[in-house]
């Protein structure tokens, strides 16, 4: 597999985890007891850290990546295996 094909799957991964991951760890005004800003909807999050969240993103892609890596090396779950038609 070439680099720029390994470097776009793992694109794919991380973004994918990234969407996977924003809701943990988010808590509301009230949850974090303080008063809600006017104007701000009650379930608006009350701080967000992009930081932490692309952190935990890149840990679940890297884990996820090399699942799929290992697989695509040593072939533990083919297309052939898939076809349930036969």
């Amino acid at each position: 597999m070439k680099f720029q094909s390994i470097l776009a799957i793992y694109v794919l991964f991380w973004t994918l985890s990234l969407f996977v991951v924003l809701p943990f760890g988010v808590r509301t005004a009230e949850e974090a007891g303080e008063a809600l800003p006017p104007g701000h909807a009650p379930s608006a999050p009350h701080s967000f850290s992009f930081g932490k969240a692309a952190l935990r993103a890149t840990i679940v892609s890297a884990v996820a990546f090399a699942i799929f890596y290992a697989n695509y090396r040593f072939g533990w779950v083919t297309i052939a295996m898939l076809d349930w038609t036969r």
